[in-house]
């Protein structure tokens, strides 16, 4: 059998000397570029092999209600980064390849949950291939079960680190009175609507960025009610802040790009599916007055 063609020893050469400078991202690249050309690159003790690619099997897709928990396990990471899949993959590697950038000497896992079949993912990238759409509460539910990191931070696919997205919350977290944090806060008067607001203290942080300890996911999640994303950030703050802990904003340094979840959408399904959510967080909350920054009088 023919060996490799020169464009595909020099696309494994390419990544093979990426991955030396520590590329990791590059390299990625360079793999799923030698996977496009027909081959795939075996890593081994002082090199890499070159084959013909393989067919890939279908990859086992797993019930949300089949999900065990990790949480009573040992972690074994500094920080799990949670992406949820929504039909735009190419959002969420953009998300992957920004915070991979920064982080340094931190153990960290990045776990991406699939509501619909999504291209292969960059190599580390611990994906959750859900069987079906479950909703939103209960995919992103299904990802924090699974958190191996002392720090869950949950991560909007619209949402690119320009620096280093870890510090700032590591020293947020590391006031046990803080429950939980990011870099998008709001504040409220009448539980009916909300503003950003630059904090430290707010009343909730938004869904775009938002991290808490891995020990707190055993007492509160995302309410499973919630099929679309909106106002189930304001729920679970509400609940972490239910706990008698703090929400608080941080600077941390993003880029919010366009939000896809709700740029898709006409607007008179996106105002329906919104005032849905708002009556279901209105019946758990709307009483609890007491848990705002600046009660009302």
């Amino acid at each position: 059998m023919a060996g490799p063609p020169d464009e595909v020893r020099r696309v494994a050469e390419e990544r093979a000397a990426a991955r030396a400078a520590g590329e990791f991202h590059r390299a990625d690249e360079l793999r799923a570029r030698l996977a496009a050309l027909g081959w795939e690159v075996r890593d081994r003790s002082g090199g890499y092999d070159l084959a013909p690619a393989r067919e890939p099997e279908p990859t086992p897709r797993i019930r949300v209600e089949d999900v065990h928990s990790r949480l009573d396990e040992e972690p074994t990471h500094d920080v799990t980064v949670h992406w949820l899949e929504e039909g735009w993959p190419e959002d969420v590697l953009r998300g992957i390849d920004s915070f991979r950038r920064h982080e340094g000497e931190r153990q960290v896992e990045h776990l991406a949950v699939e509501r619909v079949p999504a291209e292969a993912w960059p190599e580390g990238v611990r994906a959750l291939p859900l069987d079906r759409d479950p909703g939103f509460g209960s995919a992103r539910n299904a990802g924090l079960r699974r958190t191996m990191g002392r720090i869950a931070i949950v991560v909007d696919g619209s949402v690119e680190a320009l620096g280093d997205p870890y510090a700032p919350i590591e020293e947020a977290l590391a006031d046990e009175t803080v429950g939980i944090c990011g870099p998008v806060g709001a504040v409220t008067r009448d539980l009916r609507s909300f503003e950003e607001d630059p904090g430290p203290e707010v009343d909730a942080v938004e869904g775009y960025l938002m991290a808490v300890p891995r020990d707190l996911l055993r007492e509160v999640s995302f309410d499973r009610g919630y099929r679309f994303y909106r106002w189930a950030d304001v729920d679970l703050s509400f609940q972490v802040k239910a706990l008698g802990l703090r929400a608080v904003r941080v600077e941390v340094p993003i880029r919010r790009h366009e939000h896809r979840g709700w740029a898709a959408l006409e607007p008179e399904e996106r105002w329906r599916l919104s005032r849905r959510n708002h009556a279901r967080f209105l019946k758990r909350f709307g009483e609890r007055a007491d848990l705002l920054v600046s009660p009302p009088a």
